[in-house]
C-alpha cells in the first residue's frame, strides 16, 4: 500500500460524518437542493449573529440592549440548529483529533495562565 492510500485511510478513519441522503444527486446540478437552501440560511444566520454582537455591544439604552441579547441568543441557537441539521444530513463532516494532540495544545494554552498579571484573583 502506497503513502498516499494509507494517508486516505488515516483520514477517513477519523472523519466524523453522517450518510448524505439518497434521493441527493451525486452530480450537482443547476437548480437549488435542500442543501443549498439550508446553506443560505445558514450563511444569513451567521450574518446576522455578526450583526447583533456588534449592536449589543453598541446599545447604550439598558432595554435596547437586553432585547438585543435575546435575539442575539435565538440568532445563535438558530444557527447552532441549522449546522446540526445540516450535519446529520451528511453535509458537514468533522476530523477527529488525536488525544495526544489534544494534551500537547491545552499544556500549551495552560502554560500562558502563568503569563497573567492577577493569577491567583477571578475578575467579576
Amino acid at each position: 500500500m502506497n503513502q498516499n492510500q494509507n494517508q486516505n485511510q488515516n483520514q477517513s478513519a477519523q472523519t466524523i460524518k453522517n450518510p448524505k441522503p439518497s434521493y441527493e444527486q451525486q452530480v450537482k446540478g443547476p437548480d437549488l437542493n435542500d442543501r443549498d437552501r439550508v446553506n443560505d440560511i445558514l450563511a444569513t444566520e451567521k450574518y446576522l449573529t455578526d450583526s447583533f454582537n456588534v449592536s449589543a455591544r453598541e446599545a447604550s439604552h439598558t432595554a435596547l440592549h437586553q432585547d438585543i441579547m435575546t435575539i442575539l441568543n435565538e440568532t445563535h441557537q438558530c444557527q447552532y440548529d441549522l449546522f446540526e441539521l445540516m450535519f446529520r444530513k451528511g453535509h458537514y463532516k468533522l476530523e477527529a483529533e488525536q488525544q495526544n494532540n489534544l494534551d500537547q495544545a491545552y499544556q500549551q494554552f495552560n502554560g500562558y495562565s502563568t503569563q497573567f498579571p492577577y493569577p491567583n484573583t477571578i475578575v467579576q
